[in-house]
C-alpha cells in the first residue's frame, strides 16, 4: 500500500513508503534538486515517485518484473517516452541496500541514497549503466550532480 509522505502542490515528485517505516527528511531539497539536474540535462520531470521500501520488497519486484533473482539497491521504472524531454516514472530504493552500501563505500546514509536517487533520475534521464563506458559516464554525472545538492 502507497502512502504519501510528502506531495508537493503540484504532485511532481512524491515519495512514499512501503513496507517499511521511514521518515524521508529532504522532500523540498530533492525534488528543487532533481527538477534542476533534469533541466540541466535538457528535460523537465513530469511525474516521479520514489518508493523507499525493504530488500525483500525490492528483490520480489526485482524477479517478477525484471526476472532477476538478485538484491538491489534501485530499480527505475520509466513510463515516459525515450525521446520525450518530460519524464515520468518511479524508482523504488531499498532502504536496506543504501545502510549496507553507505557502510561498504565508507559514506553517510544520506551521501549515499541520494547517490542513488540521481542515479534512478539519471536512467529516466536516459543514461545507462551496462557497459565500462556507460558506468563511468553515470559516475561523472552522479559525482557532478551530487555537488549541486545542498542538504
Amino acid at each position: 500500500m502507497f502512502y504519501s509522505i510528502f506531495k508537493m502542490d503540484l504532485e511532481i515528485i512524491q515519495f512514499h513508503t512501503e513496507d517499511i517505516q521511514f521518515d524521508f527528511q529532504y522532500a523540498v531539497t530533492v525534488q528543487n534538486w532533481l527538477q534542476d539536474t533534469a533541466q540541466r540535462e535538457g528535460s523537465d520531470i513530469a511525474s516521479l515517485s520514489f518508493v523507499f521500501c525493504s530488500d525483500s520488497y525490492l528483490h520480489n519486484i526485482n524477479v517478477e518484473y525484471l526476472n532477476h533473482d538478485t538484491l538491489t539497491d534501485v530499480i527505475t521504472f520509466q513510463y515516459s517516452a525515450p525521446e520525450s524531454t518530460e519524464i515520468e516514472g518511479d524508482i523504488f530504493i531499498s532502504i536496506d541496500r543504501i545502510k549496507e552500501n553507505a557502510a561498504e563505500f565508507q559514506v553517510t546514509f544520506e551521501q549515499e541514497l541520494f547517490r542513488v536517487m540521481v542515479h534512478g533520475t539519471l536512467h529516466l534521464l536516459g543514461y545507462g549503466d551496462k557497459s565500462p563506458e556507460e558506468k563511468a559516464l553515470m559516475t561523472e554525472k552522479e559525482n557532478f550532480y551530487l555537488k549541486q545538492l545542498k542538504y
